[in-house]
């Protein structure tokens, strides 16, 4: 049988994911994995690098097994995965020297404040597009160098490489033969001059973190390598890598300028398309590389908010307002209207555009008649006037993105199955909201570029004509009454600050 379907594996922060899809993109079979979590000091998290390799192998077995195929029907592999997370193994081994560092991890803030106050902040924004943060591999992979015995000693003899998920799954799916990375991966370490493409000698001696322990940077759709015959009962091709935000951009279909993406989750990460320059933000927005193609690059604005389906979970778990997540929005559309009622849920302090990472949640508004009814639509509603708060900031850092009414924010995640949420949200953007068909993006964009490398798949612009709509939420509030909420929460914010 000819080779006709793809398999993409979405390794995430919790668990591990595999899905088989077919030549035309429709889902065949998926299985799903989670993992632990370490927290060996307050503000670390670490994973067991042997537990996401034993989980992603073991869901891609799976898929593939119930899907009714065997190695040589698949026609490439398509790898997302959390973004920064950072490991370093033995080139001989395939060990890691350390468990991996996460992407939430916290331990090198010190580091990144001394980094900022000897003045290289400007150097590492014109050059990765990012802040100085922890939340970056750069950091990560100093501590590594200098925390674990011998470790830069070796890095430097040439017998350690470093790389995100993506990069230490690639080495293990083929055996050792290939240490490579993509462009949006690399675009996240704070090492890689994203205008040129290529790692950054000043930045690396910044750290002081020797080359030789990098990763080859590819294009996202590329012949990686073939998978070992001895995991699959056959060699597959590894055909597709990008990083999970920039994976749902591409499953999403956002391949012109201008087309904007949000994914609700735990937070919330939008995504704005500025085509073939990098955008310097002026309004503590990143700049980064949505997708390299034929070795041209395409360039993002990204904005996170810290906190969404977090907020609807404290709901649950915290206060026990609900008994699932979709009580939510049949609470909230029968909220009192005339009760103007706030929620900033700066729970782990506020993130673009505010970075206050002092600010703590506060609900404004409260009298006698508020009930779980009232908390609802707050917590709702929050998340639409942070989306507000990201896309008026990327507007103002690349004004032609709302000019000629081209705006549309394409969503997915967990939160868009509410339907009173997102037509909430297009009434405080004043935008239309498109809600795709199919709301595993991440997979789906994975799958595409595999599929793309592999010739079953069109080119982008053909491809998104494939992209499919299940509804569009237009805008129906009123522009007083919009204005009206709009200005309420702007106060609430203020009065939320640390600075305040």
């Amino acid at each position: 049988m000819a080779a006709g379907y793809l398999l993409a594996i979405d390794q995430g922060t919790t668990s591990s994911r595999a899905i088989v899809f077919d030549s035309s993109l429709g889902p065949v079979a998926s299985a799903q994995k989670e993992f632990p979590q370490h927290f060996p000091a307050s503000g670390w998290v670490e994973h067991e690098p042997e537990d996401i390799w034993e989980t992603v192998l073991s869901t891609a077995r799976e898929a593939i097994a119930k899907a009714g195929l065997v190695a040589r029907e698949i026609a490439g592999i398509g790898i997302t995965n959390q973004r920064e997370t950072t490991l370093i193994w033995d080139r001989r081994t395939g060990r890691a020297i350390h468990r991996a560092i996460v992407w939430q991890d916290r331990r090198t803030a010190e580091a990144c404040a001394k980094l900022a106050a000897a003045g290289h902040e400007d150097l590492v924004a014109s050059r990765t597009g990012l802040r100085i943060d922890p939340y970056f591999s750069g950091t990560k992979i100093a501590w590594l160098l200098d925390n674990v015995p011998g470790a830069r000693r070796r890095a430097e003899a040439g017998e350690l490489a470093f790389g995100t998920v993506d990069s230490f799954l690639l080495w293990r799916l083929t055996g050792g033969a290939v240490h490579a990375t993509d462009a949006t991966n690399a675009a996240r370490t704070m090492l890689f001059d994203i205008g040129r493409g290529v790692w950054d000698k000043e930045l690396l001696a910044l750290l002081d973190i020797p080359a030789a322990i990098l990763p080859e940077v590819r294009d996202c759709a590329a012949h990686f390598g073939d998978t070992a015959p001895e995991l699959f009962g056959g060699p597959i091709p590894v055909r597709g890598i990008a990083g999970d935000q920039q994976a749902a951009t591409i499953g999403q279909a956002c391949f012109a300028p201008g087309m904007v993406k949000s994914t609700y989750g735990t937070g919330c990460f939008a995504l704005l398309n500025t085509g073939d320059t990098p955008v310097r933000s002026k309004n503590r927005l990143l700049s980064t590389i949505a997708y390299q193609l034929d070795g041209r690059r395409a360039y993002a604005l990204e904005g996170s908010i810290f906190i969404a389906g977090a907020a609807v979970q404290w709901l649950r778990d915290g206060l026990g307002i609900i008994g699932k997540a979709s009580d939510t929005g049949p609470l909230a559309e029968a909220a009192d209207p005339a009760q103007d009622v706030y929620l900033v849920p700066a729970f782990v302090g506020l993130g673009a555009p505010h970075w206050d990472a002092h600010a703590r949640g506060a609900m404004f508004g409260l009298t006698r008649g508020t009930g779980p009814r009232e908390f609802a639509r707050a917590t709702l509603e929050s998340v639409c006037y942070q989306t507000l708060d990201l896309i008026e900031a990327m507007h103002a850092d690349w004004p032609q993105a709302g000019q000629g009414g081209r705006s549309v924010l394409r969503v997915d995640g967990g939160m868009v199955a509410s339907d009173w949420t997102m037509q909430r949200l297009a009434d405080i953007l004043d935008l239309p909201v498109d809600r795709p068909t199919v709301l595993e993006t991440t997979a789906l964009g994975a799958a595409y570029l595999a599929g793309l490398d592999a010739g079953l798949l069109p080119e982008p612009d053909r491809f998104a004509d494939l992209w499919r709509l299940e509804r569009r939420f237009l805008p129906a509030m009123a522009a007083s009454q919009r204005e009206h909420k709009v200005a309420g929460w702007r106060d609430a914010v203020r009065r939320t600050l640390s600075s305040h």
